[in-house]
C-alpha cells in the first residue's frame, strides 16, 4: 500500500551556514509541523516501486537545493538537485519581511504586527507555490508540505551578521 509522506527529515549540517536560538526554533518547528502532517511523492522513486513512506536530506551546494530521498530502512531510493536561483529574490524578501516582524513584535501596536505578519504569509505562500511547481517532475507535494519545506531552504540560507 502506498504511503507517499516523510516520516523524517534532517539538514545537512555542513550546508548550515549559521544558526541561533530563533533560527534552531525555526527549524524544528518546521519539521514537527511537516513531520506531523504532509504528502511527499517522489516520482522516480515511486515509478520504481517504492512507495514509502520517506526519509529526506536536504542541503545546498553551488546554489542547488540537493534532496536524497531514502525509504524507511535508511535506503536511499532517490536523488535530485533544485535550481535554487528562482528563490533568490523571494528568500531576501522573506528574510527582510521576518526581521521587521520581530522587531515590530518588541516595539510596534498589534495592527502593524498583524499587518507586516499578512505581508510574510504571503511572501511565504507564494514562495510556496513557486516550490510546488519546480518540484512537480521531481516530487509531488502539498502546498503545506511545500510551505513547511520552504521555510527549510530559508533556515539553509541563513548567514550570521
Amino acid at each position: 500500500m502506498a504511503d507517499y509522506r516523510l516520516i523524517d527529515i534532517k539538514l545537512d549540517e555542513r550546508t548550515i551556514l549559521w544558526r541561533n536560538a530563533d533560527i534552531e526554533q525555526e527549524r524544528r518547528v518546521a519539521i514537527f509541523d511537516l513531520l506531523e502532517g504532509n504528502e511527499f511523492k517522489p516520482v522516480a522513486a515511486s515509478d520504481a516501486g517504492h512507495h514509502g513512506p520517506y526519509k529526506l536530506l536536504l542541503g545546498v551546494e553551488d546554489g542547488r537545493l540537493e534532496v536524497t530521498v531514502s525509504d524507511a530502512e535508511d535506503r536511499p531510493v532517490d536523488q535530485f538537485q533544485v535550481a535554487l536561483s528562482p528563490f533568490r529574490r523571494t528568500i531576501r524578501e522573506y528574510f527582510a519581511i521576518c526581521d521587521s516582524y520581530y522587531q515590530a513584535i518588541r516595539q510596534s501596536s498589534p495592527q502593524q504586527i498583524e499587518t507586516i505578519d499578512m505581508a510574510r504569509r504571503g511572501i511565504h505562500n507564494d514562495a510556496a507555490e513557486l516550490l510546488k511547481e519546480r518540484l512537480e517532475t521531481r516530487a509531488i507535494v502539498d502546498f503545506d508540505t511545500a510551505r513547511r519545506l520552504f521555510t527549510l531552504i530559508c533556515v539553509l540560507h541563513i548567514k550570521g551578521h
